[in-house]
């Protein structure tokens, strides 16, 4: 079958990353260690694995981070080679208690996925994003599917996964609307780590698709009574503003904009404004990840507010000074689990299922591409902002739906032991470079503070 398949290759990750920082990400896809291969559909690990035939599968920030070779050395044991990208997925269900029907893949690989019994304390509270167990079981090393070896991923014409991770998705709703449902409960997860009170003025930093997410999600779940996106294109700007954003501002706008909204006085000067906050937000969600974005952050959040890190950080060097003095509160926020709602828990993929539809986020859906137009795809998804799209996807569906219920030839049938027995070190580098290291309502929101375009 095909698959774009991502090698342990420390030399193309190096060339891919030398690529990405002249030229821009994207461009090192041709020199890097990711390939259209044919390669076997993955084996059954064990009990409870079926398999499944991709529909959609998003391009994330993730696997861009992959493919430039710029992801954290941080993940070297959490990922094994060679392994299948792409862990967005709407998929058709070949066997199993959800045969014939489609599904969304949850791709975090936990405890259950891997056998462990009993689990870890995090996947026995239901929050298999912080699992402990990442690395052992019945697997290979593998933060999710998509960084697995042993699973496959969505950007193939089949793959496995447990029956924990499928989610069916409601008749009504779209395949487009569907590949949203995953980073959907991402922002959710968010959002709702964010704490944001009525009263509050909360600040989104980045209008890709994750920032967008989280705009929507705060509208819904969260209730600020102020809430502002910071967005670098015209597009982005819009779309913050029907998703309900009250104000939306450019990138130079930003801390100009809190002052407005918040009455905080501004310290210093930089250019034309103010170098830093006195006051400011309460919350700001970064959904960049980057260090520009986190110092951006610091700079506009009040004395003991929040910054919630949503964006895939990496290594950065930023001032903490202002961490430190102010004392402000630095929250990670990675993957999902079950939210503490009222009245009674819930996990985040049955609230985003419900978030997609009611604020139609499949529309973010703005460009589709086959398996063998996967350079060209990384390469828009990578200049997604700059061409006027959201969200890129790999479209795997045929015509002939009878192809779609067919196992595709695998491997030996696994017994349930697998070989990623925790005993030996992973060959694995993480969603990125082994070696080279690391050098985004219906209804019309949103006042536009300024509606230049900036490149």
């Amino acid at each position: 079958m095909k698959a774009v398949l991502v090698e342990r290759l420390p030399h193309r990750f190096a060339a891919a990353r030398a690529a990405s920082l002249v030229a821009g990400s994207g461009t090192g896809v041709r020199v890097g260690p990711t390939r259209l291969a044919d390669v076997e559909s993955p084996r059954l690990p064990g009990r409870g694995w079926h398999r499944i035939t991709p529909r959609l599968s998003g391009i994330c920030g993730s696997d861009l981070h992959t493919v430039d070779g710029a992801s954290s050395r941080y993940f070297e044991e959490l990922v094994s080679f060679p392994f299948v990208l792409g862990h967005e997925i709407v998929a058709d269900v070949l066997d199993g208690p959800l045969a014939g029907r489609r599904a969304v893949v949850e791709p975090v690989l936990g405890c259950l996925a891997r056998g462990i019994d009993p689990p870890c304390p995090a996947c026995a509270a239901g929050n298999k994003g912080a699992c402990e167990r990442l690395h052992l079981g019945s697997l290979a090393p593998g933060l999710q599917t998509g960084f697995c070896r042993d699973t496959g991923g969505g950007w193939s014409e089949q793959l496995v996964t447990h029956e924990s991770q499928l989610h069916a998705v409601p008749d009504e709703l779209s395949d487009e609307a569907a590949v949203l449902v995953e980073p959907t409960a991402c922002a959710l997860h968010a959002v709702l780590a964010a704490r944001v009170t009525p009263g509050d003025t909360a600040v989104v930093l980045g209008a890709g698709t994750l920032g967008l997410l989280a705009v929507a999600a705060l509208r819904r779940h969260a209730a600020p009574a102020r809430l502002l996106a910071v967005a670098k294109h015209p597009h982005q700007r819009r779309l913050a503003g029907e998703l309900g954003a009250d104000t939306v501002a450019g990138p130079d706008e930003t801390r100009r904009a809190v002052r407005r909204l918040t009455g905080a006085l501004g310290v210093g000067t930089d250019g034309d404004r103010p170098a830093r906050l006195a006051g400011g937000a309460d919350v700001v969600l970064d959904c960049v990840g980057s260090a520009d974005s986190l110092a951006e952050s610091l700079r506009i959040v009040r004395a003991g507010g929040r910054v919630v890190l949503v964006g895939m950080p990496g290594k950065v060097s930023v001032d903490l000074a202002p961490l430190w003095q102010r004392e402000i509160r630095l929250v990670g926020s990675y993957a999902y689990g079950t939210e503490a709602t009222t009245p009674s828990p819930r996990t985040t993929f049955d609230l985003a299922f419900e978030l997609v539809a009611a604020a139609d986020l499949g529309r973010l859906v703005s460009a589709r591409y086959a398996l063998d137009r996967h350079e060209e795809a990384l390469r828009h998804a990578a200049a997604a902002g700059r061409r006027g799209a959201v969200k890129v996807v790999f479209d795997l569906r045929r015509p002939d739906e009878a192809w779609r219920r067919r196992p595709l030839p695998a491997g030996p049938t696994g017994d349930g032991t697998g070989d990623g027995d925790g005993d030996e070190a992973t060959d694995g580098a993480g969603p990125g470079a082994p070696e080279a290291g690391r050098a985004g309502s219906p209804g019309r929101r949103g006042a536009t503070v300024n509606d230049k375009e900036r490149a």
